[in-house]
């Protein structure tokens, strides 16, 4: 139905006849003449209806935006003057010749061109959304992207293996979407959280290399960056020590950066602990792209008579941080008290502030509530430490390290992003030597920081036994830019020390037969040594595009309710099929609830 792509014509094709199809971008009636924008996914063309012809011509006269049209016509240079040079196609135009129209179309929900739909709007209408040739061409790089992934991986001698998904429910940080099974009434399969048992089975399969894009499930509260249903770059070596895998990834990434943005990445990438990185930056995934750092004030503020100061200073468990920011002390009393605010979403109680107007002057040309409570040498130590100079505002975090850091980390991206402080380019890095546990107060036992199959850094199951909490793990985090593109591991590939592991986490011998049985049966046979990674492919698309959230590189998102506007799903199903699953709806306390039959009935 058509010979050329709208966006493929360029000089060489005039004075040939071409076919073209696709959708009308935009009309304008000019004197007698009538021009139309025709738009697909690869660009648009000006095609020309001349009066000349009158059917023709009557017929486009009816045309409106987003009629799907043919049209048969003859290329030629546009008149001197009329050329438009922002487009590939700007110095062409299209004689019209013939026009079908394919099918008409009602007036549509919103212009493509409108840049205030509310996203809402946008997702109720993603099939008109998608017509966008922002969204268009999101989607384009990121099958380009997938492709070249691919590629890298098959050329490097890594199978493509699917693995299911429908499967047991095992317990990975997240809820498990569930799924009932007909065969089987009253009990339940789950979607995959990550294919991670799977992989780590292959690998004991003796499939040496493996990866999969793969569809991942969680049922997890969503942000900008999160989806129940998300697609992930999942990869996996046997025989391979991490420092092997991550050249690899770190190649593939590069080799992507430089493919589909022309853009070099540094070789090789920076590296970082994990305590450095939460000590400088309060986050595990920096933006080195902000030169801004936490910098550590506890030691000269331990006798102050400032509790909020001397209290966490004195605290093993506490930490007291400064974050400078250049020029800050422009800000107003009504951006501090904004940006005190903000930092209350991460559990701060409030966010201390000292205005550097004459720093010579000493404690004359500080600004603050708080320096009439700190000596003059605490407030030279924090001067110097800071590099505070004029001009400068110094915002103080004293609490628990885990509010500090999330609360101060927040802050300094957010000042930065306000400012103006962050600069161009990318900046990638590997964050290592992540601790293997983190103690939950709340369970009062230990957690996997990552995942239960990630390989402690000592080969020993006793030390690890012996000293949870300072225990480090063979874990590696890929960040670019602040963002998290991968997370992944050495694995467990000895049965004495996963069972140990499960142990630590509060999994008894019996609930780790009934969840990871068939992991630990494996571990017997001959396990070789391997790693993995999985990249999420929505984040990678996310920030080679630069869109606000990975809703904008996916087709069709859901909400951050969980919801699709387009489908209304979630929705409800009939009796039948709930019979037939062996499930009934009762109420309890005003809300429908489902129950499999066969079930005791829990006591309202």
């Amino acid at each position: 139905m058509r010979s050329h792509y709208c966006g493929h014509l360029t000089e060489e094709n005039i004075d040939q006849e071409v076919t073209l199809s696709g959708w009308v971008h935009r009309r304008r009636d000019h004197g007698g003449v009538i021009f139309v924008d025709l738009r697909d996914r690869e660009g648009v063309t000006q095609i020309v209806f001349d009066p000349d012809i009158p059917e023709m011509f009557m017929l486009a006269e009816k045309v409106r935006n987003e009629f799907v049209l043919q049209v048969k016509g003859k290329v030629r240079r546009r008149p001197e003057g009329t050329e438009n040079f922002d487009m590939p196609t700007g110095q062409i135009e299209i004689l019209a010749l013939e026009l079908t129209v394919l099918n008409a179309s009602e007036t549509p929900p919103f212009q493509l061109d409108d840049d205030d739909v509310s996203e809402e709007h946008r997702l109720r209408y993603r099939y008109i959304d998608l017509r966008r040739p922002e969204m268009q061409q999101r989607l384009m790089l990121r099958s380009k992207i997938t492709r070249m992934l691919r590629n890298y991986l098959d050329d490097n001698g890594f199978l493509d293996i699917e693995t299911p998904i429908l499967t047991k429910a095992t317990p990975e940080g997240a809820r498990d979407y569930l799924v009932p099974s007909r065969t089987h009434q009253g009990e339940f399969f789950a979607l995959p959280q990550s294919p991670q048992l799977f992989k780590q089975l292959l690998m004991m399969s003796g499939m040496d290399r493996y990866y999969q894009v793969v569809r991942c499930f969680r049922d997890e509260d969503l942000r900008a960056d999160r989806q129940p249903e998300f697609t992930q770059l999942d990869i996996e070596a046997s025989f391979m020590e991490e420092e092997q895998l991550m050249t690899m990834m770190e190649d593939m990434i590069r080799n992507v950066f430089a493919k589909s943005l022309e853009q070099q990445l540094p070789n090789p990438f920076p590296r970082m602990s994990h305590a450095e990185a939460m000590n400088r930056y309060g986050s595990d995934k920096p933006d080195l792209r902000i030169d801004l750092e936490l910098v550590e004030v506890a030691d000269v503020l331990t006798d102050v008579d400032f509790k909020v100061f001397s209290g966490p200073a004195k605290d093993p468990h506490s930490r007291v941080t400064a974050l400078c920011v250049p020029n800050g002390s422009a800000l107003t009393r009504k951006q501090i008290d904004e940006y005190t605010k903000y930092v209350s979403i991460y559990g701060a109680r409030g966010l201390a502030y000292i205005k550097v107007n004459d720093k010579a002057a000493g404690r004359e040309g500080l600004q603050s509530p708080i320096v009439k409570f700190i000596p003059d040498e605490s407030l030279a130590a924090i001067l110097e430490r800071t590099g505070a100079q004029d001009g400068d505002l110094i915002f103080f975090g004293a609490d628990k390290t885990k509010v500090v850091n999330e609360a101060l980390g927040a802050l300094r991206i957010k000042v930065a992003q306000d400012l103006d402080l962050v600069k161009h380019g990318w900046q990638p890095l590997w964050v290592v030597d992540f601790p293997m546990f983190e103690y939950d107060e709340g369970a009062q036992h230990w957690t996997a920081l990552h995942h239960p199959f990630t390989s402690p850094s000592s080969d020993n199951p006793q030390d690890l036994l012996d000293n949870p909490g300072e225990s480090l793990s063979r874990a590696y985090d890929m960040v670019i830019n602040g963002t998290e593109l991968g997370g992944g591991s050495a694995r467990i590939h000895n049965r004495d020390m996963q069972e140990s592991v499960f142990k630590l986490l509060g999994i008894d011998d019996q609930e780790a037969q009934d969840k990871f049985g068939f992991l630990l049966d494996a571990l017997k046979f001959g396990c070789p040594p391997h790693a993995g990674i999985a990249f999420g492919l929505d984040r990678l698309i996310m920030l080679m595009t630069g869109a606000s959230s990975i809703r904008e590189v996916m087709a069709f998102p859901k909400t951050q309710s969980a919801a699709c506007l387009l489908t209304s799903a979630p929705s409800g199903v009939s009796h039948a099929q709930l019979k037939e699953l062996g499930i009934k709806k009762r109420e309890i306390i005003g809300e429908v609830t489902a129950e499999a039959s066969g079930e005791k009935k829990a006591d309202s």
